[in-house]
């Protein structure tokens, strides 16, 4: 059997900065430096993660990305995974943003070439422990052949709103019904973003491209036209045929959506190197750094012996950390430098990024419920209904210079500034 893999990494946001910053639905700051898809999380860009597990599949013998970011942006990575993991990756530019099925797609040749028996459709928004090959096998194994088989988990009641909702057939596992983002509750089972698809899934992409293309020259219908969606415009309809399956699954997952949810997915990939990369996590001993639990740092980063850094830690590139200085449930970027005796809680520090002496910088994470089975991370707006600034993690984005003996509590920092004292639940612009 022959396999692909298609990566779904969108693309740059064409809306000014401060209204999308203000919704807190994007990832911003954090995306102002690099494509979203290559921020580190546990010291690996967030896409590698996928790259790593479908090479992990015996089978695939191709990864393609998709999405609309220059290409010259993702040129250095994608040499760089191919050297890794000795294993064929394309990069695929849209011309613009297609949708998750108008990509697939516009690119069904390249995706095509070589027979492949099917081909494996990752969201790059979610994060997870990807049992891929044991959803390859539910999907083969079938009795009746899926056109597209569906990775699914659960959600508490409230949350499943939130997401694409899935009825199934207890026994079959066939989807009976399918809704997304629904405005009551239809069940309790959503779509992870991930999924296996049959080549005769194009036949079906193709019919829809077709019937829109009336409206191509339509000012106000034409980019529509073109984006098509595998959820509203694939799934839905075929729910019930018998053509579109789900595969259970009760692994660790969650989205990407905002920064404070990469402090989360932070937390879960250094627990997965337990099992997978145990040698990417730091231990302790002589001469060493105290750890606490799971950390990951780079070996090009300077960690002076007196600090303490953990649990759930990620240290990058050429950072330097100071003596004294004590880290928890945070990202520290490359070339950052956190001198002796500071604090840093619940916090992402941008790269080129200075942090002063005897200075705390500390967020309020925002965790899923653990009283709540099943219960999935909120992205929580960044303002309430009074207009106040939620609790969150505090953010500094790159080249942000914090001085000595201050405290930066609750707060986003914008890139290249100099902060001249404490703040507290603020943006500083």
């Amino acid at each position: 059997m022959m396999l692909k893999a298609v990566i779904l990494i969108g693309g740059p946001q064409k809306e000014r900065i401060l209204p999308r910053l203000f919704t807190g639905t994007r990832f911003r700051p954090l995306s102002l430096d690099v494509p979203k898809p290559l921020f580190p999380v546990a010291g690996l860009p967030m896409v590698q993660h996928h790259i790593e597990a479908c090479a992990a599949v015996p089978n695939i013998r191709e990864i393609l990305l998709l999405g609309y970011f220059p290409a010259q942006q993702l040129q250095q990575f994608v040499a760089d995974m191919i050297a890794a993991y000795k294993i064929k990756i394309r990069y695929l530019q849209e011309y613009q943003a297609l949708g998750t099925a108008g990509g697939i797609y516009h690119f069904r040749d390249q995706i095509s070439s070589g027979n492949p028996d099917a081909f494996f459709v990752l969201n790059g928004d979610v994060c997870g422990d990807f049992p891929l090959q044991e959803m390859l096998d539910f999907h083969t194994g079938l009795s009746t052949p899926s056109l597209i088989t569906i990775m699914g988990t659960e959600a508490t009641r409230h949350q499943s709103t939130n997401y694409g909702c899935i009825v199934e057939d207890k026994e079959t596992h066939q989807i009976l019904h399918y809704v997304e983002k629904p405005s009551t509750f239809v069940s309790n089972l959503i779509n992870c973003g991930v999924y296996i698809c049959s080549p005769y899934v194009f036949k079906r992409v193709r019919e829809i491209f077709n019937s829109r293309q009336p409206d191509f020259y339509n000012c106000e219908d034409g980019e529509r036209s073109e984006s098509i969606q595998l959820e509203q415009d694939i799934i839905m309809p075929i729910a019930g045929t018998g053509q579109a399956y789900v595969y259970n699954t009760d692994r660790w997952w969650s989205q990407i959506k905002t920064a404070g949810s990469a402090i989360y997915a932070n937390r879960h990939y250094l627990q997965l190197y337990h099992t997978t990369k145990s040698e990417r996590l730091a231990s302790n001993g002589p001469d060493k750094p105290t750890i606490v639990g799971d950390v990951y740092i780079h070996p090009s980063a300077t960690v002076d012996a007196s600090a303490v850094l953990g649990p759930n830690v990620s240290i990058g590139k050429n950072a330097v950390i100071g003596a004294g200085v004590r880290i928890r449930e945070s990202i520290i970027l490359g070339n950052t430098t956190i001198q002796e005796h500071s604090c840093i809680l619940y916090t992402v520090v941008g790269w080129n990024s200075s942090v002063g002496a005897w200075t705390r910088l500390e967020g309020t994470p925002c965790d899923p419920n653990p009283n709540k089975p099943f219960a999935k991370m909120d992205n929580v707006p960044l303002f309430n209904n009074d207009g106040k600034l939620n609790p969150s993690i505090t953010i500094l984005g790159c080249n942000v210079n914090v001085p000595a003996e201050v405290i930066v509590l609750n707060s986003i920092v914008l890139p290249y500034k100099d902060l001249p004292h404490s703040y507290k639940n603020e943006i500083i612009l």
